[in-house]
This record gives structure tokens, C-alpha cells and sequence, in this order.
């Protein structure tokens, strides 16, 4: 199994996400070849960046590619503690929703998976402590790397689920659209939800 993980969200923004995603390379590759085919985007996928309309065109790509995904959602990502560092809060819930969300879908490969973590969130030692985590748990049948998401449609796929499962929980006025063209995918349990504290939708 090929997993790739990205985040949206963070300590201050009231919500963390974190998207696990189990597609293979080839797949995730076709996936936003027809995106960009579909929508004429030549720059990196990401979810900050595109509207409404082109995130339906990715989802109807995302529910016919047979791709699955595993979201978990933080809200203790609101402020610190008196006394609490910032960054220590982000990287505890980065780290604790990486393991619940690999592990979800590990127990469906039988431990046997490639993961790959986007490289971007944090300093390259602690990126590098999380991978070990990460390889870790995985054991001797499989691996885990840091990669750039501008080089893997894997973790460009994983980004827009992330940041879609991030909006999907804010009370906005664009929160029911985001529900609307998320609905049938978790009804199907293509994608799932691991809520790691008090519910965020």
C-alpha cells in the first residue's frame, strides 16, 4: 500500500486536519493529469489555490479513481496552554494524528506500507524524527520518506482532502458546499473520519 500525507490547519486556526491517503503513484499521477487536463492548471494542486468549482471537478476525479483516505481532525489546535510552547502544540497533534490516521489504514495492508510525508511544515530534524517515527511503526516490510509536494501528486491529492476537511469544519458561509461535495465519498467510506478530541463538524 502507497500512503500519502499532508495537513491543513494548525494551532491558532481552530482546527488541524491531517489526510492519509492510500492511492498508488500511477493512480495519483492519471488523477492530476485529467485535473489539470479538465481545468487548465499548469502550477502545483493545492488546496489553498483552487475555487469551488475546480475542488468539485477533483472530488467527482478522486471518487472514480478508487483512491481511499483516512482525515483526522484536531480542534485543540485553538491556542496553547498558559506556559505551553506553540510549536511543541502543532508538531503533538501533527505527530498524533499522522499515527491515527497511518495507522487506520495500516491494519487494512497488514503493516506493509511506502509512506510518504510532505516536507514542508516543519525544520528538516524534526521532519526527520517523524519519519523514523513513522518507519517505526511500520517495521522491516516497508518504508517511510519525506518528499516535496510539488514533485508528488500523492501528497498534492492528500493537500486538497486536508484543506477540504479543514473548510469542510469551519462555520462559514461556504461550509455547505464543502459538505455537499465531500457527502457521498463519506458515505461510501472512501473517506473516513478519526476525531482525535471534541468533534469539529
Amino acid at each position: 500500500m502507497q500512503i500519502f500525507c499532508d495537513e491543513s490547519g494548525g494551532v491558532g486556526r481552530g482546527v488541524m486536519t491531517l489526510a492519509a491517503v492510500a492511492i498508488t503513484t500511477e493512480t495519483a499521477d492519471g488523477l492530476v493529469a485529467q485535473f489539470r487536463a479538465q481545468t487548465g492548471l499548469t502550477s502545483e494542486l493545492k488546496g489553498s489555490r483552487i475555487d469551488l468549482v475546480e475542488r468539485a471537478i477533483f472530488f467527482d476525479l478522486l471518487e472514480a479513481s478508487g483512491a481511499k483516505a483516512v482525515v483526522g481532525f484536531s480542534t485543540i489546535a485553538l491556542r496553547p496552554q498558559p506556559g505551553e510552547d506553540r510549536g511543541d502544540l502543532d508538531r503533538s497533534i501533527y505527530v498524533r494524528l499522522l499515527d491515527e490516521t497511518v495507522s487506520v489504514l495500516l491494519l487494512e495492508s497488514g503493516g506493509c506500507a511506502s509512506i510518504s510525508i510532505d516536507d514542508g511544515r516543519y525544520a528538516p530534524a524534526t521532519l526527520s524524527l517523524i519519519r523514523d517515527d513513522m518507519a517505526a511503526m511500520i517495521g522491516p516490510c516497508g518504508n517511510a520518506s519525506l518528499e516535496l509536494s510539488h514533485r508528488s501528486a500523492g501528497l498534492q491529492i492528500a493537500d486538497v482532502i486536508a484543506n477540504t476537511m479543514f473548510n469542510r469544519a469551519l462555520p462559514t458561509e461556504r461550509q455547505p458546499q464543502f459538505l455537499a461535495m465531500t457527502q457521498s465519498l463519506l458515505a461510501s467510506k472512501r473517506i473516513r473520519l478519526e476525531l482525535l478530541d471534541t468533534p469539529a463538524i
